[in-house]
């Protein structure tokens, strides 16, 4: 299978020969239950400014997490939650698509959505987003939202829907359940990763944690994983994107790795090289950006470690860059959760919390 990137104007197609060394070979040392040292000291040759995109009327920012590329490789997508945490209580739109020079182009998504979490733009310039969060029986305002996925075309249209609005699921069927994440593939095949609450301490076995694969029509087509820390287990799959070689790169955010799945739900392996992954990035050429916003937020979750962008290749396994302006420019907030890459190279944290916020790096 062979994936496509669109870089500027220029479509980059990439093919499965080009990987040739394996996950096993390249990244022994961040496999199986062996643990590695922070990486933390690496050169940053990026300059971070915040407050380079503006909302329209006056709007603060709220929380965000979600952000990607428009396929024209200049515009960015990005989520803002209605001006606080939540759009429960909001009709605003919390789906903004910003110009080169941060300015807002477009908007869509008003009053779809309680948590708007996870965005993908296809290659047709269609808007997935994400919904992980459910009704809260104490505010009927979120009656008959939450735990789905839902597609929007260029112009906010809703075109699908997965998963069912207002019902959560578990983990058997096509229902979800604050679903983190999702991707399609080059077929239009679709990809959910299911399961917000894998990394808290009150999961159990029974906690949804899984990749979920629907067809491009909404068909369910298969689901694999289940809550746990072995090989192909997860523990929030929290963000997602594809390899050249079309394998799926999951971000399990609470077993702090990266997990490589064959598209059928084959495990391939592991990478802990690149923090804790709470957004990914992959360009045509496999240099993956990974947005770790966790690693310092307590002496739990991954000790050691600095919460930043990590940059690196699936290649060879190096990882060449920490990113970590981004918490200079925003010092009251957290390091990025989401991050994407234009046609030019800047990298864009999406911030979500401390009142969120854009943050545009740049070579310096």
């Amino acid at each position: 299978m062979t994936v496509s990137k669109r870089v500027g104007s220029t479509l980059v197609i990439t093919g499965a020969a080009l990987l040739v060394v394996t996950v096993q070979g390249a990244f022994a040392q961040g496999l199986g239950n062996v643990s590695i040292p922070p990486i933390n000291d690496l050169p940053n040759p990026y300059s971070s400014v915040d407050g380079w995109a503006r909302l329209p009327d006056g709007r603060e920012w709220g929380s965000t997490a979600g952000v990607d590329i428009d396929p024209d490789g200049i515009h960015l997508w990005a989520i803002d939650r209605c001006g606080g945490n939540s759009c429960a209580d909001s009709d605003v739109n919390p789906i903004l698509k910003f110009d080169p020079d941060g300015n807002v182009v477009a908007s869509m998504g008003g009053g779809l959505f309680i948590f708007p979490h996870g965005l993908h733009v296809d290659r047709d310039g269609n808007v997935w987003v994400t919904d992980a969060q459910g009704p809260n029986p104490e505010n009927p305002n979120t009656a008959g939202k939450g735990h789905v996925v839902i597609k929007l075309s260029p112009e906010g249209e809703v075109l699908l829907t997965l998963g069912t609005l207002g019902v959560a699921g578990d983990g058997t069927d096509a229902l979800l359940n604050t679903p983190c994440d999702v991707v399609t593939d080059l077929d239009g095949n679709i990809y959910v990763g299911d399961g917000h609450t894998g990394q808290n301490p009150t999961a159990t076995p029974e906690t949804v944690a899984r990749i979920v694969k629907f067809d491009r029509t909404g068909r369910l087509l298969q689901s694999w994983g289940q809550w746990g820390s072995g090989p192909g287990d997860l523990r929030t799959p929290h963000a997602l994107d594809f390899d050249s070689r079309g394998r799926l790169v999951v971000g399990d955010r609470g077993n702090n790795r990266l997990q490589i799945f064959e598209t059928d739900g084959t495990y391939v392996g592991e990478f802990k090289q690149l923090g804790r992954p709470s957004g990914i990035y992959i360009t045509y050429d496999d240099i993956i950006y990974v947005a770790d916003s966790e690693s310092e937020f307590d002496d739990v979750r991954n000790p050691g470690w600095k919460a930043a962008i990590r940059v690196g290749s699936l290649r060879d396994g190096i990882v060449t860059t920490l990113i970590d302006g981004a918490v200079e420019a925003y010092p009251n907030g957290s390091n990025p959760e989401g991050v994407a890459v234009d046609a030019a190279g800047n990298v864009y944290g999406a911030v979500v919390s401390g009142g969120g916020a854009l943050v545009r790096s740049s070579r310096r």
